[in-house]
């Protein structure tokens, strides 16, 4: 049936040049709204309408982020956007092939590093470019540093759902393994976590692999069951509305601003928004990630796992006080529960992405702790 299509990844699984064009297209013509009304113009309504593919000009950070050509040839020109910021944010980075799927990863230091390896994943709908500053610094300060981007996110592959990867929690943690021993990571080593989805994946890697971790540094992660979870992944869960909402371009940086006190760099809004202007995958990606995640059951697997008496592993919780998806109180609660092993170390000024936030501040606190 036509409805059953319509609500299928496979049906709007639009060609790459037709679907970025049509985002191109709708901020152009929210960019040309916004113009108008800063300029005095004729269009006087600040109704906000449904908007599916996203609320661009709604938001002062998304507004300094679109680009008003200065030839009228070129709006909407997907092409010309894609060859501007097509070669950003690969820093540190290379393509590792493992298994059939093909991962980009971050790498600073060298094996031979004496202070040892830290492993950093990152959470969902971002990338391992967050980590680039951190990863930096600590190879400066004597680390080796791996930082993949997650199957499906960044600049690895993004499989189609049902063709070799399905995004739930147990295709992740089989690829990670697989992965670490293609890096030949050895262990026991450092482990870095931030982030929802992929990022709580990470945690519950962690319980089933202690003997691999030798300290572990929780970054702003659902941690409790009490942890809320942000508006786009309850979006991403209505049927047909999440199909529009993960083809959104600007869907990472608008994430990430939302989180946090600061306004994205068009620099870095560039890299954030690639994977996702140049193809429909990513999307697709988070989508079925946000739809098989049980956040509830992740979180009590969280919580429980990590608890006194379960986990003897020393673990640093470095949280961004300015977070406006998940409070403070999310990680003083963790650390209640495992007053022996858990250390807080609070960061002011950093939202939910500390690492992008104030990175100085992050590496501070794991250079001490490591």
């Amino acid at each position: 049936m036509a409805t059953n299509l319509l609500l299928t990844p496979q049906s709007l699984a639009f060609s790459k040049f037709s679907v970025s064009t049509k985002k191109v297209a709708i901020n152009s013509q929210r960019a040309t709204r916004f113009v108008a009304r800063a300029s005095g113009g004729e269009e006087k309504n600040d109704e906000k309408g449904f908007t599916p593919f996203g609320f661009v000009t709604d938001n002062p950070s998304s507004r300094s982020a679109i680009q008003l050509p200065e030839s009228p040839a070129e709006d909407g020109n997907v092409g010309q956007m894609l060859y501007r910021i097509e070669d950003k944010g690969k820093e540190y980075g290379s393509y590792i092939k493992s298994g059939k799927l093909r991962w980009f990863v971050r790498e600073t230091g060298s094996p031979e590093s004496r202070r040892g390896t830290v492993v950093f994943l990152h959470g969902a709908p971002t990338q391992s470019y967050s980590y680039r500053v951190v990863m930096s610094q600590m190879s400066d300060a004597g680390f080796h540093c791996f930082a993949p981007d997650w199957i499906g996110f960044g600049f690895s592959d993004k499989p189609q759902p049902g063709y070799g990867f399905d995004y739930t929690e147990k295709e992740f943690h089989e690829a990670l393994d697989k992965l670490l021993d293609v890096l030949e990571v050895k262990s026991p080593f450092f482990l870095v976590v931030q982030g929802f989805v992929v990022g709580s994946y990470g945690l519950t890697w962690a319980l089933k692999n202690p003997s691999k971790i030798s300290k572990l540094a929780i970054l702003n992660t659902p941690l409790t069951v009490s942890s809320p979870v942000p508006g786009l992944f309850q979006q991403l869960r209505i049927p047909l509305f999440g199909e529009f909402t993960s083809q959104n371009a600007v869907i990472a940086e608008r994430f990430i601003e939302a989180g946090s006190p600061y306004v994205l760099k068009l620099e870095k809004a560039d890299v954030y928004r690639l994977p996702y202007l140049a193809s429909s995958g990513p999307g697709f990606a988070l989508l079925e990630a946000a739809r098989k995640i049980n956040f509830r059951d992740i979180s009590s697997q969280i919580a429980d796992g990590f608890a006194s008496g379960r986990w003897d592993k020393p673990v640093l919780v470095a949280w961004g006080l300015a977070d406006k998806y998940l409070p403070q109180t999310i990680a003083e609660e963790f650390q209640k529960q495992n007053l022996s092993s858990v250390e807080l170390k609070l960061i002011e000024g950093a939202g939910h992405m500390p690492q992008e936030d104030w990175p100085e501040k992050v590496v501070d606190a794991l250079r001490m702790f490591f």
